[in-house]
Parts: structure tokens; C-alpha cells; sequence
């Protein structure tokens, strides 16, 4: 294979990083994922799981993205789970929102039918929008399993393995002294932080940066929130088992992990307004997460050129508050577009 060490070398083992790698290698390529911590460690097991693209995204094109992606998800999970032998927890909930303007893909309720819909709901809203095709999936889970099919199907997983710097050309990538057919850069937050260079020259990246965001953690009896439920920035979900996650606050406050009792509070004040059953009840847990933020109004995904000529090196990352909801699609785009440059005739 040109003497390369791998097909395809992947920095970057969140749920975009580790999902590329996995469907690579069922397609019979060595594939090598590089993670500076451990897989799934950062904004993927963080995340609430809410799938819910048409109360996220305005712009058309990306609405229609994530709703392709939304739609690839059973079949992502399956294969994910048959793979891995483990299960993930992902159900078809719907989403209510309140007092929100109609919406591609949703469709009107009546005070009836949100009080039959989402009993818990605050019994005041005066209009509400249902989403039947939302879904929700605990992050957790799916990145275990997502980490057990990469090792199932012939993924070499390097934890521990930062990436500063990817080398690339028109017919190979390098990272350290390892040399691929191929590479994609997935790390989140932290990818403009890597040096690239394309050619021999230096590449600068589209900024990458993070978006700190709290969220918490109840406990609820189970099936007593069957429905996802938001307002405005305020969103209730409930697992399978009961645990139910209210979110979010959006921070631009570099790396800090520190947990802010005041942004934890406003949150527990929405949450308790929205879903009035939470108002008794302190969390059980609170944690932050790192969502990775660009300056374009969707994430980067493709490959990279050099004056006009294609490297083969390959971005995917800046989806914000998406990356578990855009992961099939995102996943789908590259390993077509890295299988299509496999069989580009050699120069």
C-alpha cells in the first residue's frame, strides 16, 4: 500500500473521530485512532444525547444534514451494537417545545394534547410545537460501544496520544513517524490547535474553540418525562432508567472545567420553570462539557486543498452542539469522499 503503515490515520477519538475510524475499518482498511485522553472522554459522553434537528438549526441545508443523519441513526446504532455485542440506549421520544412558532418537521398541540403529551410540562404555555421524529441516546453508552466495534473491527486505538502536528500531500499523511494514505483531523475544540502542514508548507486550519456548557442531572421516576421538553435554551430529558438531564448554559471561558454554582443555579431555575416537578428536588450530579465551536455556521467537514490541489488530509469537526446528532452523515461524507480518493488513478 505505498509502504504507508495504515490506510488512514484518525486524531481524534470523540464520537466523529471514533465513528469514522469504526466504519473504515468495516471496510477492510487499517485504520489507526489517535486520542490525547481516553475515547469519548471530553464533549461526546458529556452531552445531553438530544437528536433534535429542527429546533437547532435555521439555515436549510444544514436542517437538512441533520435530519439525513437523524434518519441513519437506527441503522448506526444496530451495527454499532452488533459489532460491539453491547447495547445503547436510544429511543424515538419526540420533542414538545412551548411557546414556539411553527417549524419544518413539527407540528401544533393544544393545551390538551401537551398536558396528555408531557404531563410534567408547566401548565401554562400557550402554544406548543411537537417534533415526532426527535430521538434521544445516552452519549455514554454509545461511546463504549462505539469504542468496543472500533477494536472489534481491527481499529489499532492509541489513548493517551495527542496529536500536535499532521503532515500532508497530494498522495499521503504523516503524523510522528507514522505514515498513512490518508488522515482526518476530529478533535473537537482542539483541532486548530494542531500545525498542519500541506506540502511542505503551512496550513492554517479554520479555528476551532470551546464552548463551555453545565448541565444536570435528577432523578425522576421512570416513563414519567416520555418526551423530551424545551424552551428557548432550556431542554428536559429523561433516560430510560429515569435519570433525567436539564441543560444548558453556553460559555465562551476557554478550557475551564471549573463547575460555576451561580450558572448551576440559573439552569436548576429554568429547568425547575419548565418541568415545575424539579423545583423540590436538587441534582445529583452536575458536570461541563466542551463543545467545539467555529466561526462558520456549520462544522468542517472535507478535505483539504492546497492551491487547488487536493491533500489527503481530511477535516471534520466544529459541530458545536451537534457532534452526537451529526455523526452518521458526518461519518457517511468522509469515508465516501476518502474511498472515492482511494480510487483516484496514481499521478
Amino acid at each position: 500500500m505505498n509502504g504507508a503503515d495504515y490506510d488512514v490515520i484518525i486524531a481524534g477519538g470523540g464520537v466523529i473521530g471514533a465513528s469514522i475510524a469504526w466504519r473504515l475499518a468495516r471496510n477492510h482498511l487499517r485504520v489507526l485512532l489517535l486520542e490525547a485522553a481516553r475515547i469519548g472522554a471530553e464533549a461526546s459522553s458529556a452531552a445531553a444525547g438530544m437528536l433534535a434537528p429542527g429546533g437547532e438549526f435555521n439555515d436549510a441545508a444544514m436542517r437538512d444534514f441533520a435530519n439525513r443523519s437523524l434518519a441513519m441513526y437506527p441503522r448506526f446504532i444496530r451495527e454499532i451494537e452488533a459489532d460491539s455485542g453491547l447495547l445503547i440506549e436510544f429511543r424515538r421520544t419526540g420533542t414538545a417545545e412551548l411557546d414556539a412558532p411553527a417549524r419544518p418537521g413539527s407540528r401544533p398541540l393544544t393545551r390538551d394534547q401537551l398536558r396528555a403529551l408531557v404531563p410534567l410540562a408547566r401548565a401554562d404555555a400557550a402554544s406548543a410545537i411537537f417534533f415526532p421524529d426527535d430521538a434521544i441516546v445516552d452519549p455514554a453508552s454509545l461511546m463504549t460501544a462505539l469504542r468496543a466495534a472500533c477494536l472489534a473491527s481491527g481499529v489499532q486505538v492509541q489513548e493517551g496520544s495527542p496529536v500536535t502536528a499532521i503532515q500532508a500531500d497530494s498522495s499521503c499523511a504523516r503524523i510522528g513517524d507514522v505514515h498513512a494514505r490518508a488522515a482526518v483531523l476530529a478533535a473537537g475544540a482542539w483541532s486548530s490547535q494542531v500545525a498542519v502542514t500541506v506540502e511542505g508548507r503551512p496550513n492554517e486550519l479554520p479555528r476551532s474553540f470551546p464552548m463551555k456548557g453545565h448541565l444536570l442531572g435528577y432523578r425522576l421516576p421512570a416513563g414519567s418525562l416520555a418526551t423530551t421538553v424545551r424552551h428557548n435554551h432550556t431542554y428536559v430529558l429523561q433516560r430510560a432508567d429515569g435519570f433525567t438531564i436539564a441543560g444548558s448554559s453556553t460559555e465562551d471561558a476557554g478550557f475551564d472545567r471549573a463547575i460555576d454554582p451561580a450558572i448551576v443555579s440559573e439552569i436548576a431555575a429554568r429547568a425547575g420553570a419548565l418541568v415545575p416537578a424539579l423545583r423540590a428536588l436538587q441534582p445529583e450530579s452536575v458536570w461541563i462539557g466542551f463543545r467545539p465551536g467555529t466561526d462558520s455556521p456549520a462544522p468542517h467537514i472535507g478535505r483539504v486543498t492546497s492551491n487547488n490541489a487536493a491533500s489527503r488530509l481530511w477535516l471534520a469537526y466544529g459541530h458545536y452542539r451537534n457532534g452526537i446528532l451529526l455523526a452518521p452523515a458526518t461519518c457517511d461524507r468522509i469515508c465516501r469522499e476518502i474511498s472515492a480518493a482511494f480510487a483516484e488513478p496514481r499521478a
